[in-house]
């Protein structure tokens, strides 16, 4: 499919190329291409504003500290800088947070986490700006941080709201059943960084009556509105994000607390305000994946049938508890995993530490437990004497079955079809123990030991998400579709963050209406809410939104001429262009119906409702589910504990694929991520102090690191209930790919593995 996508490329002097196809199942190429090639690509660090100031902001040294004094004297004092703003100049206190709002916009009393935000400076030159923002003089008196999230249950409260975030105690079936064969587990999940590409920036412009407009890359601009406003005491309706480029996101790829203080500076100094936070500022400032400790038991009889899992999930939430809740409900209701398991006694908890705060990063929750249990199967297997893969297949979940939480699979769940395409797949071949050959080892070249040392192991992964928000959120999105003059135009507020949707957006109308033309209009917060970007929303929602405001359109085109021959609309139909009927009476084209017609509709989506977990756990609380295997095949170095992902072979239900080479890239971008969670991304922290805050110190898998990666089969068995029948595919292949990178390490090596990253030491074999 990679493939496909390349030849859409042809040179200047080659022969005009066929007409590209569009609508959907068709390859078109993102819209947002060509800019991002050529340079001129929106990105918010590239604004620029007449009488623009530069912000800088001050953040905190320590994990955990009270504060004593805060003395900005000094730095209002220094040439070119025309405002300092902290605590005292944010609106009765108000506070922020994605999920639970919960965080202050700048330290008061104390400081809970390395980097929080303590003041910042506007000033007329960058360097002037930071140089007052180290002028700010700050009296601390330093604290002991709480690091570890057992202690934070016995632990002084770090916050008003207590420590305790959330505690879930799911039960599910009978606690006396004991299986013939269990097998217990303890596992550690590091903490990923999402790491934009692009550097977190802004632009707050004051307006005329007395409001702000916030130009941001933001994934939620209709929530950061809200927010900013009460931070700022303004009327939602004075405060505006217009969202500009958004360089691809894998989490939430504006931090508030990052936006909140240039609404300040512009209002104080009625002057624009522009920030460009560093690598190291984007590290300290936004959120993480969850830490987390698992702890596992699995009882099964003698063939393998799984009875019952017993698990212990401790999530640590950092400082704040942001989208915490949210992570800890994924984790628990997926912590049996795609298997049938009649009895499930699992107890989650989410707990404030004073290390880097946590929060929505792809597959939150999911993919934690997704590591243990998928270890848990290694060993059960390895117990009972059996394949992983049939082990697997024996416990395989299906439509009809019933999840821990209660909920009846009501969706496709082809999970034993997907894990036999993985395992039926042909192995790669052995590398040749040949010095040409040697780059293949792992370490790169010259960067392995003897090649008699090398091991191969073949694991497998098996993974689940939800779609959509969870627990009772109210999923909506509206959307317009005008047409005029043949050109079509949507609008929409659903953020391209690199999931496609512009480009689904106009597929879609394309299919509807038989509309070459199609334009998507930048995205501000004078267009109705359609939400976050984030679990396949938008291809659901709001591509669900598009869809019903282009049918009502097709509506409003069709129903003259079906009124004049006597027919209803639904008897007509529209292809490549065309207008025909059922009997081919009517035969015309749109673009000739549509000549000094003005169109137009607005359409909202709002799929079913779904339910909070009880105190036992037990609710209908998902849309629905995307399932994905995935084979992998590694090299390890058993002296050196290098590893090389040699291939993964994946397999996933996405119920239609809308565009093939979208579909591809987008699969092949979440098995590479899962690759860099499996093998060298961790934010490491000493006594709650980030180390290393730079892509140095954070290890991203580069495009030498990523493995042969083999899309074996797309299974499009439709949701009869998601529009077009179309299913998230971003965060499941991030969520599977970690479970089974460990599982070949096991596989080569014979160790436990029981943490990710993976250690050399843990792939070390015993002498």
């Amino acid at each position: 499919m990679s493939n496909e996508a390349a030849t859409m490329t042809t040179a200047v002097d080659a022969p005009a190329p066929d007409p590209l196809p569009h609508g959907l199942g068709a390859s078109l190429p993102s819209t947002d291409t060509r800019a991002k090639t050529e340079g001129t690509f929106p990105y918010a660090a590239d604004l620029w504003a007449e009488g623009l100031l530069w912000a800088a902001v001050l953040r905190s040294p320590h994990p955990h500290a009270r504060i004593l004094s805060i003395d900005t004297g000094h730095a209002l004092k220094m040439p070119g800088v025309r405002a300092v703003v902290t605590h005292e100049d944010v609106s009765d206190g108000a506070l922020h947070g994605r999920g639970s709002v919960d965080r202050p916009v700048f330290a008061s009393e104390v400081v809970r986490h390395h980097g929080e935000p303590i003041a910042a400076v506007a000033a007329d030159h960058p360097d002037t700006a930071r140089m007052a923002a180290a002028a700010v003089i700050v009296e601390y008196e330093v604290l002991d941080p709480v690091i570890d999230p057992e202690q934070a249950f016995e632990a002084e409260p770090l916050h008003p709201d207590g420590n305790l975030i959330r505690h879930i105690p799911l039960s599910h079936g009978d606690p006396a059943v004991i299986g013939e064969v269990v097998v217990e587990g303890q596992y550690r999940i590091g903490r990923q960084d999402p790491a934009p590409i692009g550097a977190e920036a802004g632009l707050a412009v004051p307006r005329p009556d007395g409001g702000v407009e916030l130009y941001l890359a933001s994934t939620d601009p209709h929530s950061d509105r809200d927010r900013a406003a009460a931070v700022y005491g303004l009327e939602p309706e004075r405060v505006k994000v217009v969202v500009t480029g958004v360089p691809g996101a894998t989490a939430d790829r504006e931090d508030q607390g990052f936006q909140l203080p240039l609404g300040l500076l512009a209002l104080k100094t009625g002057c624009p305000v522009k920030l460009t936070a560093t690598r190291e500022e984007s590290f300290l400032g936004h959120v993480h994946r969850h830490p987390t400790l698992l702890r596992y038991r699995h009882h099964a009889d003698a063939e393998g049938k799984l009875v019952k899992v017993e698990a212990q999930i401790l999530l640590d939430a950092g400082a704040y508890a942001d989208t915490s809740s949210d992570a800890l409900a994924a984790a628990v209701s997926f912590a049996c995993g795609p298997y049938v398991v009649p009895n499930a006694f699992i107890e989650g908890w989410a707990v404030r530490t004073n290390n880097p705060p946590s929060g929505h990063v792809r597959g939150e929750g999911a993919m934690q437990v997704c590591a243990a249990y998928e270890a848990q199967m290694d060993k059960l297997a390895k117990k009972l004497g059996l394949d992983p893969a049939e082990l697997r297949l024996r416990n395989a979940m299906a439509t009809g079955d019933v999840l821990p939480t209660g909920q009846t699979v009501t969706c496709p769940a082809p999970v034993a079809e997907l894990l036999e395409a993985v395992r039926d797949h042909p192995l790669p071949p052995l590398p040749k123990d040949t010095p040409e050959d040697d780059w293949l080892l792992p370490g790169g070249p010259e960067g392995a030991g003897d090649p008699g040392a090398v091991r191969r192991g073949v694991g497998y992964g098996v993974g689940m998400v939800h779609m959509l928000g969870a627990e009772g959120a109210d999923e909506v999105s509206t959307a317009t579709v005008k047409v005029q003059d043949g050109v079509a135009t949507v609008l929409c507020a659903a953020v391209e963050t690199g999931q496609g949707f512009t480009t689904l957006a106009r597929q879609i109308v394309q299919e509807t209406l038989g509309i070459d033309e199609v334009q998507v209009a930048s995205v501000d917060t004078d267009q109705p809410s359609a939400g976050a970007g984030c679990r396949g929303r938008h291809t659901w929602v709001s591509g669900g939104a598009v869809e019903r405001a282009a049918k009502m359109v097709r509506t409003q085109l069709l129903q003259p001429l079906a009124h004049k021959f006597g027919m209803s609309t639904e008897l007509l139909q529209i292809t490549d262009g065309k207008i025909t009927s059922y009997d081919g009476v009517l035969s015309t084209t749109v673009t000739e119906e549509l000549r000094g017609k003005e169109l137009w509709a607005t359409a909202q989506c709002r799929p079913h409702p779904t339910e909070p977990l009880n105190e036992a756990g037990q609710g209908d609380a998902f849309v629905g589910l995307a399932f994905c295997a995935i084979r992998a095949v590694v090299d390890v170095d058993v002296e050196l504990g290098s590893v090389r992902v040699v291939e993964l072979a994946l397999a996933q239900d996405v119920g239609r694929v809308l565009n093939p080479a979208q579909l591809a890239a987008r699969l092949e971008a979440g098995v590479t991520q899962g690759v860099g969670i499996a093998l060298t991304e961790n934010l490491r922290t000493a006594r709650g102090l980030v180390r290393h805050p730079d892509l140095t110190g954070y290890s991203l898998p580069t495009a030498l690191d990523a493995p042969d990666i083999r899309i074996v089969k797309l299974i499009e068995e439709r949701d009869v209930v998601a529009p077009f029948g179309a299913k998230s595919v971003s965060a499941v292949p991030v969520v599977t790919s970690p479970a089974a990178v460990a599982s070949a390490v096991r596989a080569a090596t014979g160790r436990t593995v029981n943490r990710l990253p993976i250690r050399p030491q843990a792939a070390v074999t015993a002498q």
